[in-house]
């Protein structure tokens, strides 16, 4: 990396980021500012999407040499400042751990808890890690005194949907067929590599054909004139459900909510369950939530929407329950009743059911929308940066931000409180 004028004594390490080139910009630009970037690629996926050869270090040593291995490389390189995506991939975990014994600064990179058109940037840690699991609305409400801000509206679409896909087809192809010298780290997720690119590459292909399933059903459900309730689906595989929810499978998360919803809602409500976008087909979703209906005797009144937009389905929505996810807060900001299980930065007893799941569905307790006002204000002002990893688009406007407030002594929860808000743009992402 060119290291410009000498106008800071900070270092930044890489670990893993989004697929994709935004790590390695966002390094380049933190280079110009005078800091010293590295960057530690575990397979030749990490490394293709990190061009400059001499700020990028190799490890290909066993897992359990990692531990030691970042702490030794801390001390090394003089590290102030680290850098990943996500907190909870072992990796990751162990590197946050080395970091923090040492008094390093950590920047976590989430997608955004107000996603699409904006992305999570945290110190410390993101979702069930984050600072504002122990911060309550109240607090918000006095660090937002004084300011006004017309707020945008909650974004009705995923904006880079193809993008994103692409870049984890490439990311997995150079894994799968490059990686000969790469043998130690094995990916924190279930799958194979070779699965992981044929599932992108699978999902690439039958996007047309989903696409028309997707039409089809939602058609259905918003011409058939009955009320119904929207189960929002994570991906299986994801960090916040995987280690902040309390299903060890979207399967059994599936056959708790069919069971609340047989035993409590009204015999002419229907049930709707929603798939993530990045839904890929690694798990038989469709025929366990059959499987589920039939057995509780409501097939007839449980429908399957696989990914797309979601603002359709919300606008008439009697409720959502969902297991953590972000796209409860579309849900939220629309004020409905929403039930979530698990830890995240929402869990705000203001806004979010603490009903037993079958008195939901029968009489759900609407949010105090006032309150998720506030705190969705709060976060803008926070953790969520307008733009996004995977467009072009929106690696520029999130870049435009980002780098500042990497390179600002301050936390932005902390410099909020002290009456200090860093700029941002608010503007929303369009494709």
């Amino acid at each position: 990396m060119p290291t410009g004028p000498a106008r800071t004594d900070r270092c930044f390490l890489f670990l893993q980021g989004p697929h994709g080139p935004f790590f390695s910009r966002l390094g380049a630009m933190l280079a110009a500012a005078g800091a010293r970037v590295w960057r530690v690629g575990f397979n030749r996926g990490d490394a293709v999407f990190w061009p400059d050869r001499a700020s990028y270090l190799p490890f290909r040593d066993e897992a359990a040499c990692w531990p030691d291995h970042i702490a030794d490389l801390i001390v090394a390189k003089r590290v102030t400042d680290l850098v990943l995506y996500g907190d909870t991939r072992p990796i990751h975990a162990q590197a946050i751990a080395a970091a923090e014994r040492a008094g390093v600064t950590v920047h976590v990179f989430e997608e955004g808890y107000l996603r699409p058109y904006w992305v999570t940037y945290e110190r410390g840690g993101a979702n069930g890690n984050s600072r504002l699991m122990q911060m309550g609305v109240d607090r918000m409400r006095d660090a937002l005194s004084g300011l006004d801000l017309d707020l945008p509206d909650a974004p009705a679409r995923w904006g880079d949907m193809r993008q994103h896909v692409f870049y984890g087809m490439a990311y997995h192809f150079h894994v799968l067929f490059r990686n000969a010298s790469y043998r130690g780290v094995r990916p924190h997720r279930a799958l194979s590599v070779r699965q992981e690119f044929f599932v992108y590459l699978r999902r690439l292909a039958l996007m047309p054909v989903h696409m028309i399933d997707r039409i089809q059903a939602t058609w259905l459900i918003q011409t058939g004139g009955f009320p119904y309730h929207l189960a929002l689906l994570q991906l299986e595989h994801d960090a916040s459900f995987r280690d902040h929810g309390p299903f060890d499978s979207n399967a059994a998360f599936v056959r708790t909510v069919i069971a609340g919803f047989a035993r409590g809602a009204p015999g002419h409500h229907h049930l709707v369950f929603k798939t993530h976008p990045l839904e890929d087909g690694r798990t038989p979703l469709r025929r366990d939530i059959r499987r589920a209906a039939a057995e509780h005797g409501v097939a007839d009144r449980v429908h399957y929407v696989r990914g797309g937009k979601l603002a359709g389905l919300l606008n008439n929505a009697r409720s959502a329950v969902t297991v953590n996810s972000t796209a409860a807060q579309q849900a939220l900001w629309r004020g409905l009743p929403l039930k979530a299980f698990g830890k995240a930065v929402y869990l705000k007893p203001e806004f979010v059911s603490d009903q037993p799941l079958e008195t939901f569905f029968r009489t759900p307790t609407r949010p105090d929308s006032r309150a998720y006002r506030d705190y969705r204000h709060y976060l803008l002002e926070t953790s969520q940066i307008a733009g996004s990893f995977y467009s072009a688009r929106g690696r520029r406007q999130l870049l435009r931000q980002i780098a500042d407030l990497m390179l600002s002594p301050e936390d932005p929860y902390d410099a909020l409180h002290a009456g200090r808000p860093s700029p941002r743009h608010h503007l929303q992402v369009v494709k």
